[in-house]
């Protein structure tokens, strides 16, 4: 299971974040295509780590809220299964 960070850019499109995969980001236009699009990310970044003998990360990203241009970001904890 990973934590994701998601909120809205100025282009009206949703952003998610995977906090303990660096770099793992992906957008969609729907909430709902952003996270199926992140689950795909992440399943991606966390193959080619494995692929290449590298550690995966844990998921230690704790936060409860945060802001983000002064809105609230979404947390949401995802199965990659």
């Amino acid at each position: 299971m990973r934590q994701v960070i998601m909120y809205k850019d100025e282009d009206d499109y949703w952003v998610v974040e995977c906090p303990s995969l660096k770099g793992c980001i992906s957008q969609g236009k729907t909430k709902k295509e952003a996270l199926s699009n992140i689950k795909e990310a992440i399943s991606g970044y966390i193959a080619a780590l494995e692929e290449d003998g590298l550690p995966v990360p844990t998921d230690n990203f704790e936060a409860k809220h945060s802001f983000y241009s002064s809105q609230f970001l979404t947390l949401h904890k995802m199965a990659l299964t």
